[in-house]
């Protein structure tokens, strides 16, 4: 993928850079492999909104990516490299040769022609391939990682992630996560060789405001702007501060570092817990 600039002729396009889209080969998504997403607004079956900032957008259709590369032992041929509306990475579209077509998240480097394999066993490691994570040489960058064997793909599937196998010592391989964090995944999980594709997806620029909207998002106003029927920061002339003796939710809870998850979480299986931002 490659970053492009273009003519400043308003405010918006002076800021905004976009995708070239120059390392697509196949413009139209397969027709089996594609279903219609159903905008829901942010609510839920009743109607209530219950993911704020959700709403509008251009219409998509949902790929339906294989991300627990199950097809064992089967080759298959990198037919094109394809844009899915709904994630950074690039999609790879897959022929397999008793003619199973699938998605799969495109690791950088794979290309046209390219001839790719999962096992559970140990094949050629090389970019595209799937396999257990206790085949993998310490140090090689992986991507669309297990978490649990037979799950799926849970770890590094954006565009750009990786994880790098630090090695593998009993049950466990050693995994360094994006953040920082090393943690132990169970040896059986599956992994895929290579970065996830489209690293440069972090450095576009939208720009403007509407660029938000086209993607579904919609505009996020802060509660100190509210009046104070609207939310327990709002009311005052000017620009005032919260007032409180915490920082609130607009629906009067805490907010700003409260934990907010009831489920015990165990650090068991973290070797090293990701730096803290300073």
């Amino acid at each position: 993928m490659g970053i492009k600039k273009v003519k400043a002729n308003t405010p918006g396009r002076r800021e905004a850079t976009f995708d070239d889209f120059k390392d697509l080969t196949k413009f139209t998504p397969e027709k089996s492999l594609v279903m219609i997403r159903k905008r829901q607004g942010g609510r839920n079956s009743t109607g209530k909104i219950t993911v704020r900032h959700h709403g509008g957008g251009a219409k998509r259709y949902i790929r339906l990516v294989d991300f627990n590369r199950d097809k064992f032992d089967v080759p298959a041929k990198v037919a094109a490299i394809e844009y899915d509306p709904g994630r950074g990475a690039r999609l790879a579209l897959l022929h397999y040769v008793d003619g199973a077509k699938r998605y799969i998240v495109a690791p950088v480097d794979l290309k046209v022609g390219d001839q790719v394999m999962s096992s559970k066993s140990l094949i050629e490691i090389k970019v595209g391939n799937a396999l257990p994570l206790q085949y993998i040489p310490a140090g090689l960058p992986v991507s669309s990682v297990e978490l649990e064997p037979g799950q799926g793909a849970k770890i590094a599937r954006g565009a750009g992630n990786l994880v790098y196998v630090m090695g593998v010592e009993g049950k466990y391989a050693q995994l360094k996560m994006p953040s920082g964090e090393i943690r132990l995944v169970k040896k059986e999980c599956l992994c895929t060789v290579g970065q996830a594709s489209n690293p440069d997806k972090r450095h576009i620029s939208l720009g403007k405001a509407g660029r938000s909207r086209y993607l579904g998002i919609r505009p996020t106003v802060r509660g100190t702007a509210m009046n104070p029927v609207d939310h327990p920061h709002g009311g005052g002339e000017g620009n005032q501060p919260i007032g409180l003796r915490h920082p609130k939710t607009i629906w009067g809870k805490p907010a700003l570092g409260v934990k907010t998850r009831k489920k015990r979480r165990s650090n068991r299986l973290i070797v090293k817990r990701r730096s803290k931002r300073k």
